[in-house]
């Protein structure tokens, strides 16, 4: 008996996904478990697997068009049996594919001086690249974008990175930390359904939800001494191991909730929710937008298990392996701009989540010292912002203080 395949719910919010690829051809034979499709969610790229046996006999919806969710895709069936073909109506169509291109409007119009000074590349589509593939294409200064991949399905790996030309297919000299490419043609791009969702989702917790910002400015160079101090030892393992400076941050925001649990709780019209456990969000920007993985239970793994799970979540998010329960339920995030060379910052909200933590660069700068005197001192901005139906002022002040706390007397996350 033939079966239907259904656009399915794979997250919360999903009203509706693309179809990025099929997997299986028409006249394939498929086996329940086996991958018949590559699924875009309002969050990330997806396998669709099969849930019955037998010959994909009819794929109704066309790769790039997005349908809602639970309409018909596709059909299973047996060879001879009569199915019937009737296709769902589809939505707008997706993005386009990355091998297409937005139209000018004037071919031949010069772009704005701001934009020339900068010579960014507009990048279309999803680009398939290894996390080492981008690192080392960033060390390097190589425009990713303009790169074919010799990996499976054409992705871009390490090697292709280094075969290619410093600062991209662009000659001469520049200071600019972006490659030189293309001036970027006028022109508009259809969002995709990630981008969608996220545009609604702030736009609505901006509008909705009551936000109030509080700032402090942190003493880092006790974290920092620790953090070399360890890694001088944990490098000697086999394998070594590394500490990012926003491991400890992950590891303070989440014991800081522990302190003052009533930051760790989300609205709901009538009432306040108190969650027990901290599910840690933190923040991983993807080509097409943002993510938050959720390390589970924060509040009792040690440094090195968050760091561990930090670097695996990451690297899942930036090739869109993220399984639904991992980006699903957090109760407290952290996003983290300081990597990136951002000063400070205030976050949104992530909702129904009631606080977020926004962490700013460590930045050298004179400090008076403890005698009065003008001392070098390494100084880092932390915004809280806070969801004022939930989280009042004195309340998100003494989640602050025990962050401080934890920070600048960082021996405190090792007990």
């Amino acid at each position: 008996m033939a079966k239907d395949i259904l656009m399915p719910l794979l997250s919360p919010s999903m009203t509706e996904g693309t179809l990025v690829r099929w997997i299986k051809k028409e006249g394939d034979a498929v086996k329940s478990g086996e991958v018949l499709a590559e699924v875009e969610t309002d969050k990330a790229t997806m396998d669709l697997e099969a849930f019955d046996s037998g010959i994909l006999r009819k794929i109704l919806i066309s790769e790039g068009t997005r349908v809602p969710v639970q309409s018909r895709i596709g059909i299973i069936g047996t060879k001879d049996e009569v199915i019937d073909e009737s296709a769902p109506a589809p939505t707008k169509p997706a993005a386009a594919p990355a091998k297409e291109e937005a139209p000018a409007k004037k071919e031949d119009a010069k772009a704005p001086s701001s934009v020339a000074s900068s010579n960014v590349p507009v990048q279309t589509g999803r680009i398939k690249a290894s996390p080492l593939a981008k690192k080392v294409a960033q060390e390097k200064g190589v425009n990713i974008a303009t790169l074919t991949g010799s990996g499976p399905g054409g992705r871009i790996v390490k090697q292709d990175v280094l075969n290619a030309p410093a600062n991209g297919h662009a000659s001469g000299g520049g200071s600019s930390i972006y490659p030189r490419g293309p001036i970027a043609k006028e022109g508009s791009q259809k969002l995709t359904t990630m981008r969608s969702v996220i545009a609604k989702r702030l736009l609505e917790s901006k509008t909705q939800i009551p936000h109030f910002y509080l700032e402090i400015e942190v003493d880092a160079k006790p974290l920092l001494d620790l953090r070399a101090q360890l890694n001088d030892s944990l490098g000697k393992l086999n394998p070594p191991v590394k500490l990012s400076l926003n491991d400890f941050v992950l590891k303070a925001a989440a014991e800081a909730v522990r302190c003052v649990p009533a930051v760790n709780a989300s609205f709901e019209g009538d009432s306040v929710r108190q969650f027990g456990d901290v599910q840690l969000s933190f923040a991983v920007a993807i080509p097409d937008g943002l993510i938050t993985p959720i390390i589970r239970e924060a509040q009792n793994k040690s440094l090195i298990q968050i760091s561990g799970e930090a670097k695996s979540l990451a690297g899942k998010a930036k090739e869109g392996k993220l399984k639904p329960e991992e980006f699903q339920g957090g109760t407290f995030t952290v996003s983290n701009l300081g990597m990136l060379g951002i000063d400070r910052f205030s976050a949104i909200i992530n909702p129904p989540q009631a606080a977020i933590l926004a962490i700013g660069n460590i930045v050298k700068k004179p400090v008076v010292g403890p005698n009065d005197e003008i001392i070098v001192g390494h100084r880092q901005s932390i915004t809280l912002s806070c969801d004022h139906r939930v989280v009042d002022g004195a309340v998100g002040a003494s989640y602050l203080k025990e962050l401080r706390e934890l920070i600048e007397k960082p021996a405190l996350l090792l007990l």
